[in-house]
């Protein structure tokens, strides 16, 4: 067993990953800021009143994320990390651009498909892989998550003051701002990697695409930003017609729910870790969700029961978001984690875009209780693989260094 000084995260370890975590939240901030605040402001575009095109230009970024994902992460292991996250950073600025010009839903449409063809998360989380020791890409990897939950809950806080402060337009101009922050960042802030190595184990891909227990997770990340992003089709406007709540007024209701979240959140990922109870809080947050589906289902009417749904939603959300890299991490193989980390961020993308699509078309033809219904099955079964999940172990200390 390694002592503890040796086990510690190295200053340069610690400066890699949360300048990567920051780079990470920097563009999904962009990304999630136009969640609470899109599907209204939609509807004031040319085409913006059928609410299946609304869906599609929420979840298009997702689609093309979903596409280049792995093709990102390919081409970082031929030409670098970092000039490919440069190139994806810069192809997501334009897309902010395009989207803060449009004239109708269809430009729209195209500026988020561009924004999500700079899909560099793969690219991202094999730079923190190179930059970390074995035994501490988990914690790095969970910082990564942990910043893009926390991310989330910062832009539903966020968004509605700057929607009613400088308007959609200005929201995109703003992303593509943090884009080009996040490069200066990369450039200026994150370690250079090492050269790439042999590895001398080949993992054929298809081994690590249908590993039964890398694939839990996959379908777990999947249905988590379908429910995400479906939510937030049908959310924003529930708030205005049945909380009677004012758009640039939503803060009220996601600001403390936010952070009674994270009240809950931190102290269920220590426990997770430090106890070994990492099934446990796992399982237990996606029964969270399922509840939180059933509940805005039946429950769903006013302003007081949709904030108490959003906070346990929050909780769940965010004890997920944090701990599914890091088991990622933890169980796929040493000379394949490019490839399970692409694997898994293509699997988010297409959820985040199939969560914008299906929610769209489900709340356009059978309602906003639809929309719930539809998650809440989601959730069942993800909760359902969990359970027969092995359990998710530690490497030796010893065969850690080894691969350091």
């Amino acid at each position: 067993m390694l002592s503890p000084t040796k086990d510690k995260m190295t200053p340069a370890e610690l400066r890699a990953g949360a300048s990567l975590a920051s780079i990470f939240a920097l563009r999904m901030l962009g990304l999630f800021l136009i969640l609470p605040v899109f599907a209204v402001f939609a509807q004031t575009l040319p085409g913006g009143d059928n609410l299946a095109l609304v869906g599609f230009a929420l979840g298009a970024y997702g689609l093309t994320q979903a596409l280049f994902q792995i093709a990102y992460g390919v081409a970082s292991d031929r030409f670098g990390r970092k000039p490919v996250i440069v190139f994806g950073l810069l192809v997501f600025a334009f897309g902010c651009l395009v989207a803060a010009l449009a004239p109708d839903i269809w430009w729209m449409i195209a500026g988020r498909v561009l924004q999500g063809a700079g899909a560099i998360s793969a690219a991202v989380t094999a730079l923190a892989a190179d930059l970390t020791r074995e035994q501490h890409r988990t914690k790095v990897m969970a910082m990564i998550g942990a910043s893009i939950g926390l991310t989330f809950a910062l832009s539903l806080v966020l968004a509605p003051l700057l929607y009613a402060a400088i308007g959609m337009a200005g929201i995109f101009y703003l992303t593509g701002g943090l884009a080009l922050g996040a490069i200066v960042l990369l450039l200026k802030g994150v370690p250079a990697a090492p050269a790439m190595v042999e590895r001398g184990i080949d993992v054929p891909f298809s081994s690590v695409l249908l590993d039964s227990q890398l694939a839990r997770l996959n379908f777990g990340v999947l249905a988590l930003h379908i429910m995400q992003t479906a939510l937030w089709v049908v959310v924003p406007a529930a708030l205005v017609r049945s909380g009677g709540l004012p758009l640039a007024e939503h803060w009220k209701v996601y600001l403390p729910a936010v952070l009674a979240s994270f009240v809950v959140m931190l102290p269920a990922i220590m426990i997770a870790e430090r106890y070994g109870k990492i099934r446990l809080i796992f399982g237990s947050s996606i029964l969270l969700l399922l509840l939180v589906q059933a509940g805005l289902y039946r429950f769903g009417e006013g302003l007081y029961p949709i904030g108490a749904w959003l906070l346990l939603f929050f909780v769940g959300f965010n004890i997920l978001e944090a701990m599914q890299p890091s088991l990622i991490s933890r169980i796929a193989p040493a000379a394949a984690k490019g490839a399970a980390l692409g694997i898994y961020n293509t699997t988010q993308s297409l959820g985040l875009f199939l969560g914008g699509m299906l929610g769209g078309w489900l709340g356009k033809s059978y309602g906003t209780p639809a929309v719930h219904l539809f998650c809440a099955l989601l959730a069942l079964i993800w909760l359902m693989l969990v359970a027969t999940m092995k359990p998710v172990l530690k490497r030796p200390a010893a065969a850690e260094t080894t691969n350091s």
